[in-house]
């Protein structure tokens, strides 16, 4: 906790000049396939994104406070832990199993940001699933800096909690590791302290040897109830920071 503590002390007390640096392609260089919104092929995301369409078009959304975006893990996050820490915040969660950066950004694009949704707080949360299917780490560093700036565009005046992609695999040696770390060492520039901050909570899931137990995560990357519960502990202090 005391890591979790101290990254989001820092992030607050620097500067915005010094932080506002999401990745971008090298001069020259077109974006990449991550980075540019398209439609997934998976159908059970299409099915996810067909079923939240009719929620949204069915919902009064402009209450909500918290929006919480990403894929199945956002998605799957255990109810009774999410009304526990969000219920009396008026958070909406708006996670899709599957879902990647390139169709997050096809999402925001089309309906799934409906035009009175001004939430105060988004915690955002994707990537994994890029990396996943052998995206670089750059690539999805530069397609998170490119979901970032969307929702700025969206939503002005919401502020946004962006959280590093969460360990993957049971042990230290899993390759997907390196990954993870690097794309979050990519992605916390992201964060000038004001309209974005940067939490890693990954770290706190771990044991003191590095490994996923599978009491914390059933499958190496999805989160059982103890895992959901150190999750949302783990980024409560920036949740009450950002939303009093």
């Amino acid at each position: 906790m005391r890591q979790i503590l101290l990254t989001v002390a820092l992030t607050f007390g620097l500067s915005g000049a010094a932080l506002a640096a999401c990745p971008v392609p090298p001069r020259g260089q077109p974006l990449p396939a991550e980075a540019v919104s398209s439609q997934q092929v998976w159908p059970p995301w299409r099915a996810g994104v067909a079923s939240m369409t009719d929620r949204l078009q069915r919902s009064n959304v402009s209450p909500a406070r918290m929006v919480f975006l990403g894929d199945s893990i956002t998605e799957g996050w255990q109810a009774q832990i999410f009304q526990q820490f969000y219920g009396h915040r008026t958070a909406i969660n708006l996670g899709i199993g599957g879902d990647a950066t390139q169709g997050m950004l096809w999402r925001l694009g089309n309906g799934h940001w409906p035009a009175g949704l001004r939430p105060q707080l988004i915690v955002l949360m994707i990537g994994t699933n890029n990396i996943g299917y052998d995206a670089t780490a750059e690539n999805t560093a530069i397609a998170i800096g490119a979901v970032v700036a969307k929702l700025q565009q969206l939503s002005p005046n919401s502020r946004i909690l962006l959280l590093g992609l969460l360990p993957r695999g049971a042990t230290a040696a899993d390759p997907l590791r390196g990954l993870v770390e690097q794309t979050n060492r990519l992605i916390a520039p992201c964060a000038d302290g004001r309209r974005v901050v940067f939490a890693n909570p990954g770290p706190m899931l771990l044991d003191g040897a590095g490994n996923l137990a599978d009491y914390v995560s059933f499958d190496g990357l999805h989160l059982t109830m103890v895992g959901y519960a150190i999750l949302s502990a783990a980024i409560e202090p920036a949740v009450r920071q950002l939303l009093p």
